[in-house]
């Protein structure tokens, strides 16, 4: 059962600009991993724009709570360069009360513009919405 669905859509030049702005920001919002391709090349503000996306997706799909760590949802490159999420902390413990046992995530960037779509999908707990 579908328990939570967020977009999200990010202006890639706003989003680069923000990171060249502000000291710090690339390492609030990313996990070293994150910031690098699997060969190890940094990511480009296009790539970087989309996981921002997708941490922000994936806030709306658990009711966008306001205490949620960027570094507890990290969007990783699987098999084919699929991308997927792993969640810990602060983001593993909303998706458990709600239920949460699976995600889907789609990451593009096209035009400008990056964007993600998360799926939260699971079994809601007692006393949850359904």
């Amino acid at each position: 059962m579908i328990i939570g669905v967020g977009i999200d859509v990010v202006p890639v030049e706003r989003f680069a600009e923000s990171l060249t702005r502000t000291p710090g920001l690339r390492d609030r919002l990313f996990t070293a991993a994150e910031q690098r391709t699997p060969s190890g090349h940094p990511r480009t503000g296009e790539s970087l724009a989309a996981r921002f996306a997708a941490k922000e997706a994936l806030a709306k799909a658990l009711g966008a709570p306001g205490d949620l760590r960027w570094h507890d949802a990290e969007v990783m490159v699987g098999e084919h360069g699929r991308p997927h999420l792993e969640v810990r902390g602060t983001v593993a413990g909303r998706a458990a009360q709600l239920g949460v046992s699976s995600w889907h995530l789609s990451l593009s960037h096209d035009g400008g513009i990056a964007s993600a779509v998360v799926v939260a999908e699971g079994v809601p707990r007692a006393g949850e919405p359904s």
